[in-house]
């Protein structure tokens, strides 16, 4: 790799450790964290806060910088689709008492790009604070996957003997996702993690992102409960972006059994069917 992509790739690493837990890091607990020299992280410490990217707090402490809040705001502006979105994560975490996020797709990703402030007073779950997420062992991933007909992502990491491992096995549970119109999974990231997801849609009937919790897979028991939330908050998002599902006798209690084929949106529009 050239040392111009490392660079960035280091600095992208550097600035992922922020999020909602970590919002202020000490350079002595970065080096260590990222099994780096002192000096080298000083040094990306320093170019990062000369770039508005970081902002120096105290001797040796940095927090996240304005300008990321202008860039932001700019990719914000152009999902008019997110505020909404966010909104009823949110909700859906105060009647769950459950963490909520919201997922993309992105080309072959998944990637978690909100998750609740409430909703985490249950034991911690996988997942909490990764960005791009394994699409074959978790609901999100799932259902974003099965509702485009991408194929099992390869590699397929084996995270429990419950992770779905062959293109067979794959293709017959998006096949059912698809009907249902929701995805779940139980013990396939990490044992004792389970996950539940619907999709938001677009005027047009593309799927903008999922909508979904995690939780212990012993509150599975309670599904049914837990899909009616998701489903009625993600339903209430789509309808007032347009979504005018065509209803089908038997379809799933989820957006996505009556509304045929999901597409991948581009920023600030949603696709036609």
């Amino acid at each position: 790799m050239p040392r111009t992509l490392r660079t960035v790739d280091s600095a992208v690493a550097l600035l992922e450790l922020f999020d909602a837990d970590h919002t202020e890091w000490r350079l002595s607990d970065l080096a260590r964290h990222l099994g780096q020299p002192t000096s080298t992280v000083h040094e990306a410490l320093g170019t990062l806060a000369a770039s508005g990217l970081l902002t120096r707090v105290g001797r040796g402490r940095y927090q996240l910088g304005w300008r990321l809040l202008k860039l932001s705001s700019a990719l914000y502006g152009s999902l008019p689709w997110y505020a909404p979105a966010h909104a009823a994560m949110e909700r859906v975490a105060r009647a769950t008492h459950l963490l909520a996020f919201l997922c993309v797709q992105d080309g072959s990703r998944v990637l978690c790009i909100a998750r609740s402030v409430q909703g985490r007073d249950g034991p911690p779950v996988a997942g909490e604070l990764d960005f791009e997420l394994p699409g074959h062992a978790t609901a999100s991933g799932k259902l974003l996957l099965a509702l485009s007909r991408q194929p099992l992502p390869s590699p397929a990491l084996p995270f429990t003997p419950q992770t779905v491992q062959t293109p067979a096995t794959w293709a017959a549970q998006a096949a059912v996702i698809r009907a249902a119109g929701y995805a779940q999974t139980a013990d396939e990231w990490a044992p004792g993690t389970a996950s539940l997801a619907v999709p938001v849609r677009g005027a047009h009937g593309g799927v903008l992102c999922a909508l979904g919790v995690s939780l212990p897979t012993s509150r599975l028991q309670g599904r049914e409960t837990l899909l009616r939330t998701l489903c009625a908050a993600a339903e209430e998002v789509s309808w007032a972006l347009g979504f005018r599902p065509r209803l089908a006798a038997g379809s799933g209690p989820g957006l996505g059994a009556a509304a045929g084929p999901a597409e991948t949106p581009e920023r600030g529009h949603t696709p036609d069917p």
